[in-house]
């Protein structure tokens, strides 16, 4: 389908008087397709009740657009200043806003092009022959969006916090607007958490955990990634350090089939995010003004601070200096000798008497046991308690 038949098919469907705004999204599709080769064009009606965009345009899997259509005649002034487009704005680089004749496309959070394909004209469509070259280079454009380079860590933590808003709301309008909860793997995910880690958790707190989980791992999985030419949720799955296995298993449902599609979107494209960024170099010299020396864990306040700055207020997520951690933690050490007694300090152990069953029988066997307990009511990441590990394994490592 040309510009010219897909110009003559809208007028067409306008003029019977029953069209809506569903009526137009085969055309559009087609025309897309016909005039920019190699990209597949989705509509997805399961998504789009729980919020995402009428269209997502992909190029071999990878999402590079997308574009939200609205019905003939309705204002496009008007739908910019809706808190959905708002969050479409903010949330996607590279987005289309039409009432299938007039095309804006907004890139980074910007209007920057306008073109028309044809107007209403006395209850009528009225083609712009004249703009149809401009709308074609225009559509080309579109679909040659190769993503923004993410050049500092403020950025990136944007990007990925309107990313994991947009995901947030739409794992809690999955759980609470769905009729299938049955067959709804994002709520068999949420019943499993409930069983395993939270039993009173709510819908609301779950989304929220989950977007930031998600969010997170793909942070954590490209930071190990040496192949910065690709990166996928799939390929995430794989890169995801052993010692997570809590993270390794629930990647192991985020890389599938199974991940529900109205959220399935979102990670391909925040996936995308971070494939347009080397985050080792990117976060080479972060958080060296407070020696914060590890990104993986530091760089999570800088993402909570634009994710939720109340949530990170009230979860305590400030980030002491490392080697103030260290000194806290080595007095504490030496407090712990002088002032208590223990001459392993944070590492010190006491022998006590247990009973075994060896052979059918009981036998008393003694044991070492920590004397020490360690608690950090505002654990934040751990920083703390992590110091108080090397601390100890230093001890035993020199034994």
């Amino acid at each position: 389908m040309n510009i010219s038949e897909y110009i003559r098919s809208i007028k067409s469907r306008f003029k019977s008087g029953i069209s809506t705004e569903h009526s137009y999204r085969s055309d559009l599709q087609v025309l897309i397709e016909f005039l920019v080769s190699g990209v597949k064009v989705t509509n997805e009606p399961k998504r789009q009740e729980c919020g995402a965009p009428d269209y997502i345009i992909t190029r071999k899997d990878i999402p590079i657009g997308y574009i939200e259509a609205k019905d003939i005649g309705i204002s496009l002034d008007k739908v910019e200043k809706s808190d959905q487009l708002k969050r479409y704005i903010t949330s996607l680089d590279n987005l289309i806003l039409t009432d299938y004749l007039e095309f804006r496309i907004f890139r980074a959070g910007e209007k920057v092009m306008t073109v028309n394909l044809g107007h209403l004209e006395n209850g009528k469509v009225k083609s712009d022959n004249d703009n149809w070259d401009t709308f074609e280079t225009f559509i080309k454009d579109f679909c040659a969006y190769s993503g923004q380079t993410i050049t500092n860590p403020e950025k990136l933590a944007k990007m990925m916090a309107n990313k994991a808003k947009l995901m947030q709301e739409a794992i809690f309008y999955a759980l609470t607007s769905a009729d299938d909860k049955k067959e709804n793997t994002l709520y068999q995910q949420l019943q499993a958490f409930r069983k395993i880690l939270i039993h009173g958790l709510r819908e609301e707190s779950f989304a929220d955990i989950y977007a930031q989980t998600i969010t997170y791992g793909l942070f954590a999985a490209r930071l190990n990634d040496t192949t910065l030419e690709d990166f996928s949720r799939q390929e995430a799955l794989f890169l995801i350090p052993k010692s997570n296995p809590f993270l390794r298993q629930l990647f192991t449902y985020i890389a599938g089939p199974e991940l529900d599609d109205r959220i399935s979107w979102i990670v391909d494209a925040l996936a995308d995010v971070f494939l347009a960024c080397d985050l080792k170099t990117l976060l080479k010299s972060f958080g060296s003004s407070t020696q914060q020396t590890d990104p993986m864990i530091h760089f999570y306040e800088t993402f909570l601070a634009e994710y939720n700055p109340k949530l990170r207020k009230s979860r305590g997520v400030y980030y002491t200096p490392e080697p103030v951690v260290n000194f806290i933690v080595r007095a504490v050490d030496d407090i712990l000798k002088e002032e208590f007694g223990l001459s392993g300090g944070l590492a010190d152990t006491t022998e006590t008497e247990i009973e075994v069953e060896v052979q059918g029988k009981k036998k008393p066997v003694k044991k070492k046991v920590h004397k020490v307990q360690i608690l950090d009511p505002a654990a934040g990441t751990g920083t703390f308690l992590a110091e108080v590990v090397k601390q100890i394994y230093k001890k035993f490592e020199n034994q």
